[in-house]
């Protein structure tokens, strides 16, 4: 998949393009359904599909308010992109500058202009360009005389039985709540976190018997604390694990640490990128009474994360 940051570093218009265009957080499953509707399109008039997204999120600019964390970091959400068979993804950088761009300049000099879009697949309630007059009644109106066709999807629901809307606001709360399970429904792959190993307080092996890499997260969406079964993709490969969100309440110190017990590793990961899945929450976060308490429990976390992780169904963690 091509990638190209930045509107001015587009050479020329793409081929009969076919465009989505979205914040696209998660590119969970509803998402994945507008990119199915692209490649199907594409394929039908030899065309090129086009996915156009923001960075930073709109949110992070526009709200006064604390914005959401992100499910997905910029690299994980293109990389998720590329595996939806797009051709193409255009980020473009999201500052007050862009915010003023009105939805008529947005859709005739860059997208049909400078993209080439002869089709736009569009969620229904998606809103662009100044005081959000961009949307889907706008696009049909201006659809002809521009030259180009307007799809819009149907939402995507869970399943039959239960006809709960697939969206990122909702994944978000899921994995707030510590669900990690079931936000899998929604993303169509476990919840994973990335970052650097940093250096911890050097007590998982020391005092504990039980190393741990500390992750070092930035923006990301953090499950709620306590202690999860996981798989973690290093570089040396994908290995079962354990990991313990919260503030290690048991050492009196509430530093906040995301810390995963790699099972059956040996290795030297400080500095290095990692990549954590969350399969199933194991228990909350708690206090004990003894280090050699919690030693105890942890080895009790650990046969219980061999338990859920040696399970067919998980063969198929490993995610992009």
């Amino acid at each position: 998949m091509k990638v190209i940051r930045g509107l001015e570093n587009i050479e020329a218009p793409f081929e009969n393009a076919v465009v989505a265009i979205g914040n696209f957080d998660g590119v969970h499953l509803g998402h994945q359904a507008i990119f199915a509707e692209v490649r199907q399109k594409a394929s039908e008039i030899n065309g090129t599909g086009v996915a156009i997204t923001f960075d930073p999120h709109p949110v992070r600019v526009l709200n006064h308010r604390e914005p959401p964390p992100l499910i997905t970091l910029l690299d994980q959400k293109l990389e998720l992109i590329e595996a939806q068979g797009m051709d193409a993804a255009i980020c473009i950088p999201f500052d007050h500058d862009f915010a003023r761009v009105t939805a008529q300049v947005f859709v005739e000099d860059i997208l049909v202009g400078k993209i080439g879009m002869k089709a736009i697949v569009i969620g229904r309630d998606y809103v662009f360009g100044r005081h959000r007059q961009g949307n889907v009644d706008y696009l049909q109106s201006v659809a002809r005389e521009l030259g180009f066709e307007v799809i819009v999807p149907d939402w995507v629901a869970m399943n039959e039985n239960l006809p709960e809307r697939v969206s990122s606001t909702r994944i978000r709360e899921i994995i707030r709540q510590g669900d990690v399970a079931y936000a899998k429904d929604f993303l169509g792959r476990y919840y994973q976190l990335r970052g650097t190993v940093s250096q911890g307080r050097s007590r998982g092996g020391r005092l504990l018997g039980f190393p741990t890499a500390n992750l070092q997260i930035e923006d990301e969406l953090c499950p709620r604390q306590g202690v999860y079964a996981v798989t973690v993709e290093v570089d040396q490969g994908m290995f079962m694990g354990v990991a313990n969100i919260g503030y290690s309440p048991t050492f009196d110190d509430y530093i906040f640490t995301v810390e995963v017990h790699i099972l059956d590793f040996d290795g030297d990961l400080y500095g290095k990128p990692i990549r954590v899945n969350f399969i199933s929450r194991i228990r909350d976060e708690k206090k004990f009474n003894s280090v050699d308490e919690l030693a105890a429990q942890i080895n009790r976390d650990i046969e219980t994360g061999r338990q859920i992780l040696s399970g067919a169904w998980v063969k198929a963690a490993k995610t992009v």
